[in-house]
């Protein structure tokens, strides 16, 4: 080995253990979407469980995981998405397969000449039942 491949080698190791270590993402039960219908110019916000499909318009959306950084590091919700397209008569069309990020909404978008999706936050559904001074 090379007296300069392992200075390098020497480096990556002591710049790895420096480097504090990451928590792992929180899990939630519930995204929080936004919809935009471009024609109508109607916004709304979709409560969308893991895993049960929800509909905004011809779209069908199906959210497989919410994931939200520990309150202790920089901010950010992401969610697995899988949107396709409902048409009467017609197969049900992929549109989008991915990763969408609240913080940065045009990373992976979905691309649709009438809707818009995006991420807003991640949320447990026990938490809007439960919270104090609402009755369940």
């Amino acid at each position: 080995m090379s007296r300069i491949a392992f200075c390098g080698a020497a480096v990556s190791v002591a710049l790895l253990m420096a480097a504090p270590a990451r928590a792992a993402d929180l899990v939630f039960d519930t995204a929080i979407l936004q919809g935009l219908d471009k024609v109508t110019g109607r916004v709304v916000t979709i409560d969308a469980p893991v895993g049960t499909s929800v509909h905004f318009g011809t779209l069908e959306i199906i959210v497989r995981t919410c994931r939200k950084r520990p309150p202790e590091e920089q901010p950010e919700s992401a969610a697995f998405l899988d949107i396709w397209e409902i048409r009467s008569g017609q197969a049900a069309a992929s549109l989008f397969r991915g990763w969408m990020f609240a913080s940065s909404p045009a990373l992976s978008a979905l691309e649709h000449p009438v809707y818009d999706v995006w991420v807003l936050d991640c949320e447990d559904s026990n938490a809007k039942t439960s919270a104090p001074g609402k009755s369940p």
